[in-house]
């Protein structure tokens, strides 16, 4: 986009330019990703999560409550699959709650 064209541009497809041409993407993600988590868990779950980290395609989740990392890690998978389908992408393969 160096030279001034007569075209217009929605500011979401410039958003998206501008973080593909200053390679942001990986921390674009990590900071959709702790959205996400938020968004899908909830409040009550929001309160006792202490960390969201995303390394290497594993979703690292830092918990307060033993009670609640037990329950959730019942349903590990279930939980990769909507926060994958949320974000739009495969970017978790591996949840870790810790």
């Amino acid at each position: 986009m160096s030279k001034r064209e007569n075209d217009s541009f929605s500011i979401e497809d410039l958003m998206q330019l501008f973080i593909k041409e200053n390679n942001l993407t990986k921390g674009m993600q990590k900071i959709k990703i702790e959205e996400t988590w938020n968004k899908m868990m909830g409040p009550g779950v929001a309160t006792h999560t202490s960390a969201v980290k995303l390394q290497n395609k594993t979703l690292l989740i830092h918990l307060t409550s033993s009670v609640l990392r037990e329950e959730l890690s019942y349903g590990k998978e279930k939980i990769i699959k909507m926060m994958n389908e949320e974000i739009g992408e495969e970017v978790i393969s591996k949840l870790m709650l810790v």
